[in-house]
């Protein structure tokens, strides 16, 4: 199938594909070595990356586990993370196939397929540049994962030469043009205010989960 659908992706639109999902295998590699860095064995991240599939839900849950939080709290943040991804199934409900084409539809939906998808002018072209970008995520995330716990072996310490600002740098990059918008920028602002506030005087993780409340904050 995907030998059949890429034919109707113009090259332009493959090229920035493969050269995101090039950019997500650099982040894997962040991934992948600072799981070992921070004492986890190989076949974690890599289980993790296959099985999850969401890195920024993958980095989180590593972060806290590594800082001391516990598993239930960084669990949660886990999953708030990724509770965009309901939206995302209601987008792309008509790209994803049906019965067990489904199956596979939804385990490859991510922020890059859903956008890739969704930015299309046709639905041949749609459907198509979906299936591109999410085959091509699942498979070059775990093996940037693979080849960062590989490196995680041999570097001792991965912060050395910034493998753990990969992710955040990133993160910060696809975000900082949403800011435009005062709301979007206020309540980001409000988060990120109370989760300082809060990092000493609670648990490990919690300060994230309590980041939500910044939603509630609006404009006079």
């Amino acid at each position: 199938m995907l030998s059949k659908i890429h034919l109707i992706l113009p090259r332009e639109t493959k090229k920035s594909i493969l050269l995101l999902c090039l950019a997500l295998g650099m982040v894997g590699i962040s991934y992948g070595s600072l799981s070992i860095g921070y004492g986890f064995p190989l076949w974690i991240p890599l289980l993790t990356s296959v099985i999850v599939a969401a890195g920024s839900s993958e980095f989180i849950f590593l972060g806290i586990i590594a800082s001391g939080g516990h598993p239930i709290a960084a669990a949660i943040a886990g999953l708030l993370v990724n509770a965009r991804h309901f939206p995302f199934g209601l987008a792309v409900r008509e790209l994803v196939g049906s019965r067990m084409k489904a199956i596979l539809g939804a385990y490859i939906m991510n922020d890059s397929s859903v956008v890739f998808g969704m930015s299309q002018s046709t639905h041949k072209m749609r459907v198509a540049a979906y299936w591109v970008c999410g085959i091509g995520v699942v498979i070059f995330w775990p093996l940037g994962t693979l080849i960062g716990g590989l490196l995680g072996k041999i570097l001792p310490s991965p912060q050395n030469i910034g493998l753990d600002a990969v992710f955040p740098t990133v993160l910060l990059a696809l975000v900082i043009p949403a800011f435009k918008n005062k709301t979007t920028l206020l309540r980001s602002s409000a988060g990120a205010l109370i989760s300082l506030i809060t990092i000493p005087l609670i648990p490990a993780g919690a300060p994230f989960l309590l980041s939500i409340l910044g939603l509630l904050v609006r404009k006079k």
